[in-house]
């Protein structure tokens, strides 16, 4: 089975690259962050084309997840229980094939010590809170997307250059580490230890070809799906050619 995450960044830019990475791929569900539409907007049958069903909570022109699966799937929540309906977009939890698969954007903070800044540091407390109530460590939960941490020096090109910036932060990496805390796994540290591997560089300053990346786009697993993960690979060259998204897809295989 093949879960993958992508921030796609407007899937109407993006639609022709995911149509054809979907085809090469073939992947059993996919997470996918920044769709950037309305939920009347979103291309369900482009994607009903390839086989797969949609999920999604869509905001127009900001944010926005949604989920896609070949065996179809159940939406459970689409925000945090204490969000009203002009929550911003970014959680989506849904089941598929017995397992719970949470897709998330979590905020990006903008700038260390601004109001973003704090409501993301909120919003990691209030989605560790909806965790906590709403699942078990025992159970089958997928928790995918561009979390916008990245959590070890060995996740940024350059940490003496990050400390203490956005997304690099302390109090953001304790968030990480709380979520993992709670009984999840890392899949792409279970089998690959060495830095360099990045999802997403910036369009600016030729950063991607400079190797100038972060990881922040994560798979993380209970520990019942961790003990099946086969392989966990980064497409790094969906990053490349004409219009990428700046973030590249994570795919993770997981044994039958």
């Amino acid at each position: 089975m093949k879960i993958a995450t992508w921030n796609v960044n407007s899937i109407r830019t993006r639609l022709p690259r995911l149509l054809a990475w979907l085809e090469r791929r073939r992947p059993d569900v996919v997470c996918l962050q920044e769709t950037k539409v309305a939920d009347d907007q979103f291309p369900f049958a482009e994607l009903a084309g390839l086989g797969y069903t949609a999920l999604v909570a869509g905001q127009q022109t900001y944010n926005g997840v949604a989920v896609l699966a070949r065996a179809g799937a159940e939406a459970i929540a689409r925000r945090l229980p204490d969000e009203g309906d002009d929550a911003q977009r970014r959680l989506l939890v849904a089941r598929v094939a017995g397992l719970t698969v949470m897709s998330v954007y979590g905020p990006n903070g903008q700038e260390v010590g601004s109001d973003k800044y704090a409501y993301k540091l909120d919003w990691y407390r209030r989605f560790r809170a909806f965790l906590e109530a709403s699942a078990k460590p025992d159970e089958a939960v997928v928790l995918c997307g561009d979390l916008n941490i990245a959590p070890e020096d060995r996740d940024v090109w350059d940490p003496e250059k990050w400390r203490g910036q956005i997304m690099f932060s302390d109090p953001e990496r304790a968030a990480f580490h709380d979520l993992i805390g709670w009984g999840l796994r890392d899949s792409l540290r279970l089998h690959r230890q060495e830095g360099g591997l990045f999802t997403w560089w910036d369009y600016r300053a030729g950063a991607f070809h400079r190797g100038w990346g972060l990881r922040i786009d994560h798979v993380l697993l209970t520990p019942a799906l961790a003990a099946r993960c086969h392989s966990v690979e980064i497409d790094r060259d969906e990053r490349k050619g004409k219009k990428p998204s700046d973030h590249a897809p994570v795919v993770v295989t997981l044994a039958d």
